[in-house]
């Protein structure tokens, strides 16, 4: 279940209100591409700033509206124990066959490595779905070290890590040391193909929302031996994968999903859209990849 590529999706406004019509629109072209599945309210999904009754919808709706045959995944992270336990099991009566939960990172300087292994120990023990790890430094402050990600990849309930610090060689380690079963993702299309090559399962990348089949096919290629042909798609894809996380973020990656016909919008205050500049440069990356 939990192998091949997922899209972090964002989440539609209009008014900033959320927009379930074109919620519904972009899930039915995203069902009918390759993916495996999709994460709801991820931080693509703009999470911190959607109301938890808000998510329960969420996940409801998608979890109607989304093909039988592919993965929900359901952001349920939190900056509390007791809220991440009420998120992720609100998550799973809505339909949701994963949690994917991010570190609590607010009192970083008291989240050590055992702090943090309560924390995931503490909410795998009462979530009714398995749980991904969610290793987002650059968002967090925090790094999920391997021997933490050891230790945590041995509970029954967590089964796996999407990891999106880049740091290949800290990816290879979960790999070396975590059972068979449990599931890496690269969390960036920017390193996919050196994750996968060192034997990741898959990635959940804001790339897929744009270029789903893409990333699909560079996952496809890897796993048949091709790897000539998968590093030309994964150096091609770097650049538009740069505009729409590092760069610009998720504003850069809804402006990139008007521009190829899904809705993207505008995103939640405070964020701000980008400007006409900022588009026309990923425009031309999106007419490069021949997405447009």
């Amino acid at each position: 279940m939990l192998k091949g590529i997922f899209a972090p999706v964002p989440t539609p406004f209009v008014d900033e209100a959320i927009a379930y019509d074109k919620l519904e629109y972009n899930l039915a072209r995203w069902g009918a591409t390759g993916l495996s599945g999709i994460v709801v309210l991820g931080s693509n999904g703009e999470q911190p700033y959607v109301d938890e009754d808000e998510k329960v919808q969420l996940w409801k709706f998608v979890s109607r509206h989304f093909p039988d045959d592919k993965v929900v995944i359901a952001g349920t992270g939190a900056q509390s124990t007791r809220a991440a336990v009420r998120l992720t099991k609100k998550a799973a009566d809505a339909g949701a066959q994963a949690a994917l939960i991010l570190t609590p990172h607010y009192f970083k300087a008291n989240m050590n490595a055992e702090a943090l292994e309560r924390f995931y120990t503490d909410v795998a023990d009462e979530s009714p779905i398995p749980v991904l790890l969610y290793n987002m430094p650059g968002n967090t402050g925090l790094n999920l070290t391997p021997p933490l990600v050891k230790k945590l990849s041995e509970h029954p309930n967590i089964k796996g890590i999407k990891d999106s610090g880049g740091n290949i060689v800290q990816i290879s380690q979960f790999l070396r040391d975590a059972p068979e079963d449990f599931v890496v993702f690269a969390g960036s299309a920017s390193f996919l193909m050196p994750a996968l090559v060192m034997g990741a399962h898959g990635g959940i990348l804001a790339t897929a929302n744009v270029a789903p089949d893409l990333c699909v096919r560079i996952y496809e290629l890897v796993n048949q031996g091709q790897y000539e042909e998968a590093r030309s798609i994964q150096l091609k894809i770097i650049k538009l994968n740069f505009l729409v996380t590092a760069k610009y973020g998720v504003a850069g990656l809804k402006a990139a999903l008007d521009m190829i016909g899904y809705f993207g919008g505008l995103p939640r205050r405070p964020t701000l859209p980008i400007g006409d500049e900022e588009k026309a440069e990923i425009l031309a990356a999106l007419e490069e990849l021949g997405l447009v």
